[in-house]
């Protein structure tokens, strides 16, 4: 679908660097996707909520170890 859009030049240009995109369309459609992908993620943190745990940064480090090696 077409569209005419005005975008502020400097704004494209730094996004474009950021993503490593050529062109604006490219530029665009990455940065849509990005906005998405992260507020789905942000969706999923909320939906899950918070809990207390009850390790020492050394347990979780052991933990995290041994999960490594399996």
């Amino acid at each position: 679908m077409r569209r005419t859009v005005v975008i502020d030049d400097k704004l494209l240009e730094e996004a474009r660097k950021k993503f490593g995109t050529k062109g604006a369309k490219e530029t665009i459609e990455t940065a849509m996707r990005e906005v998405i992908r992260y507020r789905k993620l942000d969706e999923l943190r909320r939906s899950l909520g918070t809990f207390e745990i009850s390790l020492t940064p050394e347990e979780l480090e052991r933990m995290r170890e041994d999960d490594w090696h399996e």
